[in-house]
């Protein structure tokens, strides 16, 4: 697969990444396998792909359980990122930054992921009663103590940027230009697809000019940009996508040319429309690096496979021409 180099350290991973939060968290839990999904992580480091993203919060701990389990075997061929900041309760989420709680978690994480060091620690979100300048502080303590080598920022969601007002990825970029000023960003993480361009008008521009990597969550648009989704198949009740604006019957229906313009262009390349789907967000920047989510080793290798194909002028164009996505994001 083909290498990408993230932040002014120039670390190395594979193209295409792999999300491994569906394994355990947000999407469908009966259909999450614990053997199924190490099978996913398997597949996806023989195809190529290094970089393993995941979080605390996603299960919550059983997501970094099961990552380790596959590192335990093959920790020198992965690039692990993990996330630190979210608390999950009953019915809740809310944000820890104090700096003991970040050391704390940091050594939490690195013994369920059963590593030495964690390449890449991201701030899951920053706690609005802590200044992001000390959360920050104690993340860099940790690349000095050796337990991390990087540090990364995730992009705050709609709902924050609302409340602050403001262009959708502001308040993002405000937070960067204060980290910045303690310890390098090494990546930031945000949500980049076809169907949610946004990072594109201020954010990504932002990270380009600076040397900063950029991790593309939810590059496939949370499965839809697949084509396997039907409008109206409905979904269990513990999948986001159950309360999800754009995954009602409606909204799914009114979004299909966007899938049908996926498929156009897949099939002048004998690929799928996710393929196309995460060529896009490839062809953003050399520095941008898709992070698909999957449960199955046939779709970590499908995923894969778009690090080799190349859309032409006339592919980006023809996506380009396709109508924004309709219904809220949020």
């Amino acid at each position: 697969m083909e290498r990408r180099t993230i932040g002014a350290g120039a670390l190395g991973v594979g193209a295409v990444g792999l999300g491994c939060m569906p394994m355990s968290w947000a999407y469908s839990g009966s259909r999450q396998r614990g053997d199924a999904s190490m099978r996913t992580v398997h597949a996806a480091l023989d195809q190529g792909t290094t970089l393993l993203d995941t979080a605390d919060m996603y299960g919550p701990f059983t997501n970094e359980l099961l990552v380790g389990r596959v590192l335990r075997e093959r920790r020198a061929e992965a690039f692990v990122s993990t996330k630190c900041g979210l608390l999950v309760g009953d019915q809740h989420v809310v944000a820890n930054g104090r700096p003991g709680y970040v050391k704390r978690a940091c050594d939490a994480s690195l013994r369920r992921l059963q590593t030495d060091t964690i390449d890449l620690y991201q701030l899951h979100r920053a706690d609005p009663e802590v200044p992001i300048e000390e959360t920050w502080g104690a993340m860099a303590d940790l690349v000095t103590a050796g337990k991390v080598r990087a540090l990364g920022l995730c992009a705050v969601g709609a709902r924050a940027r609302r409340r602050s007002g403001g262009g959708m990825h502001d308040l993002t970029i405000r937070q960067l230009e204060r980290v910045q000023q303690v310890f390098p960003v090494t990546a930031v993480e945000a949500e980049l697809s076809v169907w949610s361009p946004e990072a594109l008008d201020a954010l990504l521009p932002w990270c380009a000019a600076r040397g900063v990597g950029f991790l593309a969550a939810m590059p496939l648009g949370n499965g839809f940009l697949t084509g396997t989704l039907t409008p109206g198949q409905g979904f269990e009740p513990d999948d986001l996508r159950a309360r999800h604006p754009r995954f009602t019957a409606e909204m799914m229906a009114a979004n299909q040319p966007l899938v049908v313009g996926l498929r156009r262009v897949a099939a002048r390349h004998g690929a799928t429309p996710a393929q196309v789907a995460l060529a896009w967000v490839l062809a953003q920047g050399a520095q941008v690096v898709p992070i698909p989510g999957a449960k199955r080793d046939r779709w970590a290798r499908e995923n894969a496979g778009a690090a080799g194909l190349h859309l032409s002028p006339r592919d980006l164009a023809d996506l380009a021409a396709l109508p924004p996505a309709q219904g809220s994001w949020d």
